[in-house]
């Protein structure tokens, strides 16, 4: 691997970055891809162009992309058999005055793919889906409240929960309880019988304990509230079946976008008919773009490559092998505040440090991987096109940051080498965003 001494050169980023924030608020559409996420000044701004398990900048910078567009690309940029399925689908048309075949054909599709599913729907966001699924628990049940765990999209519903709450009414508020992940003590002592709902991401970057997801699923029969998967990480990366199938858990409602179309936008709620069904004349939920047919194509063709070839299973085995040997190496220079977290398929660095002190190593790591032609933001996303020797080179380059980084944090000495300005947190607070268990609450 030719390792670079010097800091890719950003001109072109940096002067459309001037341009961007004149016109766009919070400069981004997405916040994962914002300059905060990255260390500015030193960080490409925009992309060009990518293919396979690389990107390119503006500024013709070409990088090993670990983010992979925050996770969709599970088969990497461009795609063959994905990008011809979209060429073949563009020459026949977009969106129509009726519905086209697509809908019925991905939803057949889904349904043979994922354990239990036996109605689909379709979307653009993943946060439309997950509201939708809210909306329909509470119709089900004829309850009010929400139980979460994990992040849900930007609707009144959830990020009324967080720090980012401005505009949010107080009663909107009032109707969202979060929880804490893998205790399902916390669960018992939060649901009433006003509980309409309880969505989670199944897995993040822990996995669930052996019987967290299993006890979930008891307590919500149990006591008839709808249990509902956000899938927008798990679904079609950790299992052919998401997590369904790789904790044997069957949700009543999933919620799924990112990787079932490999980058082109598209989301899908699924899940039982009874609960399906309302949404034939009780439930609205309807949109102009739901069936276009684009991202219809590269659903089937993605969820097509993932079935009939060994995609899964190969970006696991690799992951597993970049996890371990981090992870190894972590451990021979004796950094006890770093370890890499979760599947093969998408790790992430944590930090245990003072979150200040946590935000400087991060920059500190994504500064100097960028010196190795690496782009990364905390997560290592796996796709198919990261190929042993990419994964040698990342291993390669983290020996050489590594080291470093704990030297520097040892002598105090870290701040002074983070030669832009360091990244940002998503939110200002970044745990104990749990509500306390309301007054009355019985399980």
């Amino acid at each position: 691997m030719n390792i670079e001494s010097t800091l890719p050169s950003i001109e072109r980023s940096t002067a459309l970055l001037e341009r961007c924030e004149a016109v766009i608020p919070a400069r981004t559409q997405t916040l994962a891809k914002g300059p905060g996420q990255y260390v500015r000044g030193v960080s490409p701004v925009f992309a060009q162009r990518g293919k396979g398990a690389h990107l390119w900048d503006v500024d013709g910078n070409r990088y090993l992309d670990y983010t992979m567009a925050v996770g969709p690309l599970v088969l990497g940029y461009g795609h063959d058999a994905v990008n011809d399925a979209i060429r073949a689908q563009l020459a026949d048309g977009i969106t129509f005055s009726l519905m086209h075949p697509l809908e019925v054909e991905v939803a057949e599709q889904i349904q043979s793919m994922v354990p239990g599913i036996e109605m689909v729907r379709y979307s653009k966001t993943g946060c439309d889906v997950t509201t939708a699924a809210v909306r329909l628990a509470r119709a089900y049940t004829g309850r009010s409240t929400v139980l979460c765990c994990g992040y849900h999209g930007w609707h009144d519903w959830y990020i009324g929960t967080t720090d980012r709450s401005l505009g949010i009414p107080q009663a909107v508020k009032d109707l969202t309880y979060t929880f804490t992940y893998n205790d399902i003590e916390s669960v018992r002592q939060s649901i009433d019988s006003d509980t309409a709902a309880i969505i989670l991401e199944p897995m993040v970057v822990d996995e669930p304990h052996e019987t967290f997801l299993h006890e979930l699923r008891e307590l919500c029969t149990q006591h008839g509230i709808v249990l509902i998967f956000d899938e927008m990480w798990t679904g079609f990366r950790i299992a052919r079946g998401g997590a369904q199938e790789r904790f044997g858990v069957q949700a009543d409602l999933v919620c799924y976008s990112k990787a079932i179309a490999n980058g082109m936008p598209l989301s899908v709620l699924a899940g039982k008919a009874d609960i399906m069904r309302l949404l034939d004349k009780d439930v609205f939920f309807f949109t102009t773009f739901g069936g276009e047919a684009l991202s219809l194509a590269a659903a089937k063709a993605t969820m097509h490559v993932i079935a009939t070839e060994s995609v899964l299973a190969t970006i696991e085995q690799r992951g597993d092998h970049l996890r371990d040997q981090i992870q190894s190496l972590i451990a021979d220079i004796g950094i006890d505040w770093l370890s890499i977290k979760g599947l093969g398929s998408r790790t992430m660095l944590a930090i245990a440090r003072p979150l200040d002190e946590a935000l400087l190593v991060k920059s500190f790591i994504h500064q100097e991987l960028l010196r190795h032609g690496i782009l990364w933001n905390g997560f290592h996303n796996l796709s198919l096109a990261h190929t042993e020797n990419d994964i040698a080179d990342t291993l390669e380059a983290y020996d050489d940051v590594l080291p470093r980084l704990f030297d520097l944090v040892s002598a105090g000495r870290l701040a002074e080498h983070i030669k832009g300005v360091p990244m940002e947190p998503v939110f200002r607070r970044t745990g104990n965003f749990n509500t306390k268990p309301r007054q009355g609450a019985t399980a």
